[in-house]
């Protein structure tokens, strides 16, 4: 009969520190049973210390392993946002008469823009921009408040000099 030292996982963890990344890469595809996709340390040491003490002091029992299944089959994992996002808008309120830009077509003058199949109607007002009755103090403003995400507004109604 042979006997077997206690297992120490601190021991192993300080000894895994010592390996570069492809001997880290060799140790997980010898313990785990598959090539390792990663080449990141840390990840490799915890994962090779999770499974070296799961073999050591036992793995998941059955009826574990069955409730965990349960629980990724009822998950709703979404790995891509909706399609239909509402994004909040951000009023931004002016105070004071805007600097008229040259390159912006004259006071009163609507621009229009189709954006993901929605007609984006702009009116050019001497205080501001209105879009769907509330005041921005620049184009971007509009164009943040249509798209969600930092835009240039000359760019997003295209309005740039032609060159």
């Amino acid at each position: 009969m042979t006997i077997s030292k206690p297992f120490d996982i601190n021991a192993e963890v300080a000894a895994m520190q010592r390996l570069s990344a492809g001997q880290l890469q060799e140790k997980y595809a010898e313990v785990c049973g598959e090539p390792a996709r990663s080449r990141h340390r840390q990840w490799l040491i915890r994962r090779i210390a999770w499974r070296l003490q799961a073999n050591a002091e036992g793995d998941l029992s059955e009826r574990a392993r069955r409730r965990a299944e349960e629980f990724a089959n009822d998950a709703d994992a979404r790995v891509t946002p909706p399609r239909t996002v509402s994004i909040p808008v951000r009023v931004e309120r002016v105070d004071e008469p805007l600097v008229f830009d040259s390159r912006l077509p004259n006071p009163g003058t609507t621009l229009f823009r189709t954006y993901k199949g929605r007609q984006i109607e702009v009116h050019i007002r001497a205080d501001g921009f209105e879009y769907a009755g509330d005041l921005y103090k620049s184009l971007s403003a509009v164009a943040k408040a249509v798209t969600g995400s930092h835009m240039n507004g000359f760019r997003f109604f295209k309005l740039e000099e032609s060159k």
